[in-house]
């Protein structure tokens, strides 16, 4: 049986991005990092982190560029503003659903990385 609605979309997009960044070097690890990032420091503030690292690792380039695809795919933010600042500027109700989004996708991610990227 297949996954069907979100999940499955949610496990479908991730996989392609995994795959994808299974050609980069740490993708892997940098991943792994990210639900704990977010927990331990908000949403926003992982975000801003990942786009600081992202002006010079094309591995964390990559990782924000699948985040912002994946939200833009579910409509939560919209094309051609930054990703931190959209995220920043949402009332607190948008906030916690985009966090918990994310945070779906990104153990998604994470399995799919894992069995991708091997031991890394």
């Amino acid at each position: 049986m297949a996954l069907s609605g979100i999940e499955g979309g949610r496990a479908r997009f991730a996989y392609a991005c995994a795959e994808e960044g299974s050609r980069k070097e740490n993708y892997r690890s940098h991943v792994r990092k990210l639900p704990s990032l977010i927990k331990t420091n908000g949403l926003g503030a992982a975000l801003a982190f990942v786009s600081a690292k992202a002006e010079k690792d094309e591995t964390y380039r990559l990782i924000r560029q699948h985040i912002e695809r994946w939200l833009q795919t579910r409509k939560l933010i919209r094309q051609g503003e930054p990703l931190v600042k959209q995220v920043i500027s949402l009332e607190l109700a948008d906030y916690r659903a985009v966090t918990e989004e994310v945070l779906a996708f990104s153990r998604w991610l994470t399995r799919f990385a894992d069995a991708l990227c091997g031991g890394e």
